[in-house]
């Protein structure tokens, strides 16, 4: 049997994150619940300090997360969830994303990514094939092909 699964990344901000990875491929900053994040507080369950507020909402501070326009044929999510940790990246990732943009716009979106925050790192090929590869704004690599 398959199984379905998602993306974590370790970051510092993930609420930045989701935002800008959500506008990178053009997908939805999961909604988080401002309703059950209060409750949970006012019950004792979770501390302020658990919250933050991001665009005028309550949010919980440790994660934030990003989904397809259009769920699988299982209905299942693509969803990619950015999560803090303490630590900040240090050496080169060791999994990243491809975002599949075509030949055609490739020089266009790096534009636009470079614009937004993002780092040209350096154009690779390999036979017929080329991409860019980049890093976001917290320096984690994805290639754009």
């Amino acid at each position: 049997m398959p199984y379905d699964f998602q993306i974590v990344v370790d970051c510092a901000d993930p609420h930045a994150m989701a935002d800008w990875w959500a506008e990178t491929l053009d997908w939805r900053v999961e909604p988080q619940d401002a309703a059950f994040i209060r409750q949970m507080v006012d019950q004792g369950y979770a501390t302020e300090a658990e919250t933050t507020t991001h665009r005028g909402a309550p949010v919980w501070r440790t994660g934030a997360a990003i989904n397809h326009p259009d769920p699988l044929p299982s209905g299942a999510k693509r969803r990619v969830l950015f999560q803090t940790v303490p630590e900040p990246k240090t050496v080169k990732d060791r999994l990243h994303l491809d975002v599949w943009v075509g030949e055609a716009d490739r020089d266009a979106v790096r534009d636009k990514l470079l614009a937004r925050g993002a780092t040209f790192l350096w154009e690779g090929r390999q036979g017929p094939h080329s991409w860019y590869t980049m890093a976001d704004i917290e320096g984690n690599e994805f290639c754009i092909t």
